[in-house]
């Protein structure tokens, strides 16, 4: 039996969720099915109702979900929206885990942490790395970061929503992790977009399009890997060898992309941000390195 399937059958403990869009929902089913007693605070009320009616508690107030549960899993906009709401509920937060799984920034996560445990809670930063009608499933993983005597403590119930992969002490790692994952997401969704719109500027439907792309943007993890047995090891070590593909070359293709965007009156921001890249590395003598040598210019901005 897998890791995920022990978690349904023990340690079927209270659990608060707090914040019911798509993702709080997802999360809050997942843990009914697995026996979990649920409550759940939302502020526009309503969104709880077909939750209750699978057999969740609703929480009259933010205080009244915090206190039915020793974890408290956050699923809101922001890290404000947590100050907003649980700022009247500080008195009830010794003794619990505050798990925040919503989006904002590393630092503003490090704060979160030391404004919990001035309150007595203990607590995890988290990031859900699946869209919400996967969490639960084997394909659903999480990262967190924090104290790792809170995950433990709570492993059973987290374990349900996602394999957890645990980053460190530090609470920003979790948050990091999950921006730098987004930002190949939407860059790729843009890059995806931008290369649509060029091929429907010569004539050619989306849906005819984005199969090819798509098989492109498929691939790139392939090509990646391809020759090295852990990528990265040779950025790690500051190589950069230029006997498959330099800056020079790459460069060269994205001149010819911008040129090619602007002759179709297409927005230029991407190609331009991609361009620059190369631009630098170029001017700073690198042409003939591996095109990872843009890495440069993206930790060190002229």
């Amino acid at each position: 039996m897998n890791e995920r399937q022990d978690t349904t059958t023990s340690h079927a403990g209270p659990v608060t969720v707090i914040g019911l869009g798509p993702m709080g929902q997802a999360m809050t089913r997942t843990l009914l099915t697995a026996g979990h007693p649920v409550t759940v605070w939302n502020r526009t009320a309503s969104r709880a109702d077909g939750l209750v009616a699978e057999g969740a508690a609703l929480a009259p107030t933010p205080q009244d979900a915090v206190e039915a549960s020793g974890l408290v899993i956050l699923s809101l906009t922001d890290y404000r929206a947590m100050y907003d709401i649980l700022g009247n509920a500080t008195a009830s937060l010794a003794g619990r885990t505050l798990v925040n799984l919503s989006s904002d920034t590393p630092e503003r996560t490090r704060e979160a942490e030391a404004w919990a445990a001035s309150h007595g809670a203990a607590f995890l930063t988290g990031g859900v790395m699946v869209p919400a009608p996967m969490v639960g499933t084997e394909a659903s993983y999480v990262y967190y970061s924090g104290r790792a005597e809170a995950l433990d403590g709570h492993r059973a119930p987290l374990t349900l929503l996602g394999t957890p992969k645990y980053l460190g002490e530090d609470p920003g790692l979790a948050q990091m992790m999950y921006q730098a994952q987004l930002t190949v997401f939407l860059t790729t969704l843009s890059a995806l977009m931008h290369a649509t719109a060029m091929l429907g500027a010569a004539g050619m439907a989306a849906k005819e399009a984005l199969p090819e792309l798509l098989a492109t943007a498929d691939s790139v993890g392939a090509i990646l890997k391809a020759g090295e047995e852990n990528p990265g090891t040779a950025l790690d070590a500051g190589e950069h060898p230029g006997d498959l593909s330099t800056v020079t070359m790459m460069g060269a293709t994205a001149d010819h992309i911008l040129e090619t965007s602007e002759s179709l009156g297409l927005d230029l921001a991407l190609p331009l941000a991609v361009q620059s890249h190369y631009l630098h590395a170029i001017k700073n003598g690198h042409g003939g390195d591996n095109w990872t040598r843009i890495i440069d210019s993206i930790r060190a901005p002229q």
